[in-house]
């Protein structure tokens, strides 16, 4: 029986979802899709689309999987709660529980009757409550509304966390290139051009402290005097007995 779907639209709130061309990938498994009607599958790729997501038909064994700024998510969609066998159901769920870090479970329930049905299902095989997280939805379109809004976020809260990540060891570097500018420029006659030649060249303070005079005339733009003065402060206990830092 055909069913009215509305048309797709993207979030409504543009801000939600990532200005890059591709907000990610949805895998649909095959077996899902052929299970479905035409017109759902129609929508759910218009949703897709106007949201920026690619979209495979693959035979994977959760319904739907996307992958979102670096995370994978993964969805079980169940459509139709009547006449399933809970069963089943419940130890397909335990399964992907196990595969997957990230999943959820995903159930048409437009009557009451359908969502007390679940209720006494879920306390009968002793579902730990938010593993996995279920989500009842009243109808199919705001059923899958809610897989991607949810993929999306946990998404986004990777590429945060990533970029917190990333600004936390610039951070570190910034704060270590300090410091070695700190101890290198110590050396008497090595300015802040010379560090960051030394650094650019040699590397780390150990590897110039293991360098001959030859080798850093040979690798840099110093001085033979400065290249000297180098192979001294790590050599002579006049200079690295007593080094005047800052």
């Amino acid at each position: 029986m055909n069913r009215g779907f509305r048309d797709s639209t993207p979030f409504s709130n543009p801000a939600s979802l990532s200005t890059s061309s591709s907000s990610g990938v949805c895998m649909m498994s095959s077996t899902w899709r052929d299970e479905q009607h035409p017109s759902f599958l129609n929508f759910i790729s218009c949703f897709l689309r106007e949201n920026s997501f690619r979209l495979n038909i693959v035979p994977i064994a959760p319904d739907f999987i996307f992958n979102c700024g670096g995370l994978s998510v993964a969805f079980m969609f169940l459509t139709n709660w009547d006449g399933v066998d809970t069963e089943s159901f419940y130890r397909k769920v335990q399964k992907l529980k196990e595969q997957f870090a990230n999943f959820y479970v995903v159930i048409t329930l437009p009557t009451k009757e359908q969502n007390d049905s679940l209720i006494h299902s879920y306390i009968k095989y002793g579902v730990q409550l938010g593993r996995p997280t279920f989500v009842p939805v009243r109808d199919l379109e705001m059923g899958f509304e809610k897989i991607v809004k949810i993929a999306h976020a946990r998404g986004a809260c990777k590429r945060q966390d990533a970029l917190a990540k990333i600004k936390a060891e610039k951070e570190k570097s910034v704060q270590a290139m300090e410091i070695y500018l700190q101890v290198v420029t110590s050396i008497p006659g090595v300015d802040s051009h010379g560090a960051n030649v030394l650094n650019q060249t040699i590397g780390s303070i150990e590897a110039i402290a293991k360098s001959s005079k030859e080798y850093l005339l040979e690798t840099t733009d110093l001085s033979p005097t400065t290249a000297e003065t180098i192979t001294r402060f790590f050599r002579d206990p006049k200079f690295y007995l007593a080094p005047k830092i800052g």
